[in-house]
């Protein structure tokens, strides 16, 4: 059955932010961003689903936080599809699982499945030790291979963080820094995903650039920021990255608008 669904993710509502002394986040920029792509999903695009993939703020404080939390999720509420979210690492430093499984309209954990257009869909949490490594937990891999082994539809992974063998040569945040990229036991996460012959796509964030990698026949696919800086550096210009997803059981088509557009097609086995 074919599904269409956008992909959005590190929004980082918040000021502009310098990384190694270069302009990189145009999080200043984010409202008026993510106002635009909810106009443009509305009124030309109109996909069944979006997945918000996690970073909706640039982290500061829990009072600053907390409202602009409220701010990007009123922002996107605007949207006709529904919405479904991803927590991000700059989402959870300062806010608690509870505070935003309740903005979300849910209660925790922060890790979830649900049915849509004929696929199951698995919304996974990794876990960020700033500054040290990043993880899915245990328990939550073992609820991710019961939750495989109990639907019987093709199914679509999201997460935040990348559970990928990516190469990260020429990426501006993550080059020198895989262990706060690629989650550490990610060989473990890829097996519970190939053994499971179920998933068709696992998704993700957080590296604030587009890519893919194909693991065992499944592909891995990075979103980049939307408020990433594609030049090298001020006064720059944002990335306004939005993806739309098509899956039918054929074929899966990846196409990233924005000002660093890409395109992705893989043939399913």
């Amino acid at each position: 059955m074919p599904l269409t669904f956008a992909a959005l993710t590190d929004v980082h509502f918040g000021p502009r932010v310098l990384f190694r002394g270069k302009l990189r986040k145009l999080s200043d920029q984010a409202p008026e961003l993510t106002r635009q792509v909810v106009r443009r999903l509305n009124e030309s695009t109109h996909p069944d689903l979006v997945l918000v993939l996690g970073d909706l703020i640039e982290d500061e404080s829990p009072e600053v936080d907390r409202r602009r939390y409220a701010e990007c999720l009123e922002a996107l509420s605007e949207l006709k599809a529904p919405v479904r979210f991803v927590a991000g690492n700059h989402d959870t430093i300062n806010l608690s699982d509870d505070h935003v499984a309740q903005a979300w309209g849910r209660t925790a954990p922060l890790h979830y499945s649900f049915d849509f257009g004929g696929y199951h869909i698995a919304i996974l949490r990794t876990v960020e030790r700033k500054d040290v490594d990043v993880a899915l937990p245990e328990e939550q891999l073992a609820w991710l291979a019961a939750d495989l082994a109990a639907t019987n539809l093709e199914t679509i992974v999201a997460m935040h963080h990348s559970a990928a063998d990516q190469n990260l040569d020429g990426n501006p945040w993550f080059e020198q820094a895989t262990h706060l990229a690629l989650a550490k036991n990610r060989k473990e996460i890829r097996r519970v995903i190939a053994e499971s012959r179920k998933v068709r796509l696992v998704i993700n964030g957080h590296l604030h650039w587009n890519h893919v990698d194909v693991h065992d026949g499944i592909p891995y696919v990075t979103v980049q920021s939307l408020v990433e800086n594609v030049d090298d550096d001020a006064p720059g210009r944002a990335a306004a990255a939005v993806a739309l997803v098509r899956l039918d059981e054929r074929v899966l088509r990846v196409t990233v608008d924005g000002a660093a557009p890409t395109r992705y097609e893989h043939h399913l086995a």
